[in-house]
């Protein structure tokens, strides 16, 4: 069957399954039948061995002075009216006093199945070979009225006469599993056919590719992909998934309905209505993401529908990379800019042989640059931070800003849970709206100030300009989506981008007038990752 088609196979082995449990069930019905019949026979043979016994004209046939002329009529008698092939009246020596061939009467009974009856006084039911052939028999003591075991009865019927009752059944049986049979064979054709159908016309091979490229392609995106089926039960879910809903592989998450893992979710939405939907933002456990949605289709009707999905932190988070790239980028520029300049300073210097105070600059140069080195690393430990701030300190330099430090600043590492990038946000857009804040400013009146502190309870971040300050209605709605205080029509972001980040950290902000003048942006993010 290796090269059977799929429909061939399924008619081939749902044909011979289903034979074979109609072979099983007639047989099993053949022999349940015939044991039950057996039983039935066995415990009619006990009964009547039982009546007779205690039928009184058979106990007082026992004390005729010849027993066997009382008894071989009631023995007659009872074998007619029951049925039985035999029923043979025995002694307490196992002599017969009765028996269906006279001849026999007044010789041994044979088959050894007696001392149960005339030994233990017990009835029972026994299978055993007598003079007539192996037969079915009822055993029963016969007792005196003092108790005592004067003889036995037994009521036997033959095992060929049994056997003849089992076989006249066989027939109906044997029918019924025919039919059983065809019934099966024309299901099985349906059944390949249908299952044929519903895959699409594909072998099991080309299902198992499909299967692993899906799986392979699923596993390969970094978006979340959630499916469901008719009902609303989740049918799949990729690793992505798993990660963006902050939930163990462990939880047994396929069956149960979606809005159990998402109750938020608009997925029996498109269910009902097979509209897609793309880009749409959700909240997932506390976080925002971008969703997209799509009902599965087989013909017009909807059986399903899939949802991908993806963390806006992460979008969040290319953006900061590429707005820190940016800011990176210009510091290195003012920097090469600044020694640029340095350069052809000291390049005129030497060209006008004032070597004493090209040595001079040099020395001043380099002993300032090594004191901003060691301050900063001694002051902010954690190189990230103190990468950024010196990167500042040279975008300062360009603006012709005073970029201050605070002396008091101390911070040796950020925790691990808390996400450095957001901090680096968080700074870097502050200190550049405080740098634009001040660019209309005399260069001597150009000042920001940065503090940067860890209190072992909360990091506090404090960024103070020289300008202008903010006005109190403007402080209520300066981190609301696009206000600025400077021209241009593409303006208003990075204060906005400053309120989420301090939120994701679970920190709160605070404006103030500060001593040098201007705005002072107070910032407490918690250590412990909430808010106190």
């Amino acid at each position: 069957m290796k090269n059977l088609s799929l429909q061939s196979k399924i008619f081939a082995y749902g044909a011979l399954f289903v034979t074979a449990i109609a072979l099983l069930i007639g047989a099993s019905f053949y022999f349940t039948m015939s044991e039950s019949i057996e039983q039935q026979i066995g415990n009619r043979a006990l009964n009547i061995a039982v009546t007779t016994a205690n039928r009184p004209d058979v106990i007082v046939g026992f004390a005729n002075e010849d027993p066997s002329i009382v008894l071989q009529p009631i023995a007659e008698t009872v074998r007619e009216l029951s049925g039985a092939e035999y029923v043979v009246i025995g002694n307490d020596e196992g002599i017969r006093y009765a028996h269906p061939v006279p001849e026999r009467i007044g010789q041994k009974m044979v088959g050894d199945d007696n001392e149960r009856a005339l030994i233990n006084g017990d009835s029972y039911i026994s299978e055993a070979t007598g003079t007539l052939g192996p037969a079915l028999r009822g055993k029963a003591p016969v007792k005196n009225e003092y108790g005592e075991i004067v003889g036995i009865i037994s009521v036997g019927f033959l095992k060929d006469e049994i056997s003849h009752t089992f076989f006249e059944y066989v027939d109906s049986i044997v029918i019924i599993v025919v039919l059983a049979i065809i019934l099966g064979v024309i299901g099985s054709t349906i059944l390949a056919r249908s299952i044929k159908k519903v895959l699409f016309n594909l072998e099991p091979a080309e299902i198992a590719q499909l299967f692993t490229e899906r799986n392979s392609l699923i596993e390969s995106v970094r978006e979340g992909i959630i499916m469901v089926d008719q009902e609303a039960r989740i049918s799949m879910m990729n690793q992505a998934a798993y990660e963006t809903l902050s939930l163990p592989e462990d939880i047994p998450l396929i069956g149960r309905h979606i809005e159990e893992v998402l109750p938020n979710t608009l997925l029996p939405k498109v269910l009902l209505t097979g509209e897609k939907q793309f880009d749409r933002t959700m909240e997932i456990r506390g976080k925002k993401a971008i969703v997209n949605r799509i009902p599965i289709l087989v013909g017009k009707e909807v059986v399903g529908a899939v949802s991908s999905f993806r963390l806006q932190s992460d979008f969040d988070q290319l953006t900061t990379e590429l707005s820190q790239v940016k800011q990176y980028t210009e510091a290195l520029r003012a920097q090469t800019h600044e020694y640029k300049n340095f350069l052809y300073t000291i390049s005129g210097l030497i060209q006008l042989n004032s070597l004493d105070e090209a040595l001079y600059l040099i020395h001043d140069e380099t002993q300032e640059h090594q004191s901003l080195i060691q301050f900063v690393t001694k002051r902010l430990q954690d190189p990230y931070l103190g990468g950024l701030v010196i990167g500042l300190f040279n975008r300062a330099r360009e603006l012709k800003v005073r970029f201050i430090l605070d002396e008091d600043s101390l911070l040796q590492n950020l925790p691990k849970h808390l996400e450095k990038s957001l901090f680096v946000s968080i700074i870097g857009n502050l200190v550049t709206n405080a740098f634009e804040a001040i660019e209309h400013l005399a260069e001597s009146d150009r000042m920001v100030r940065l503090f940067i502190h860890d209190n072992g309870q909360e990091i506090l971040l404090e960024v103070e300009d020289s300008g202008s300050g903010l006005s109190p209605d403007l402080q209520d709605f300066i981190f609301k989506s696009r206000i600025s205080t400077k021209d241009g029509h593409d303006r208003g972001y990075g204060l906005v981008k400053v309120a989420k980040n301090i939120r994701d950290l679970n920190g709160v902000v605070t404006i103030e007038n500060g001593d040098l003048g201007g705005a002072l942006f107070v910032i407490s993010i918690p250590k412990g990752g909430f808010s106190t």
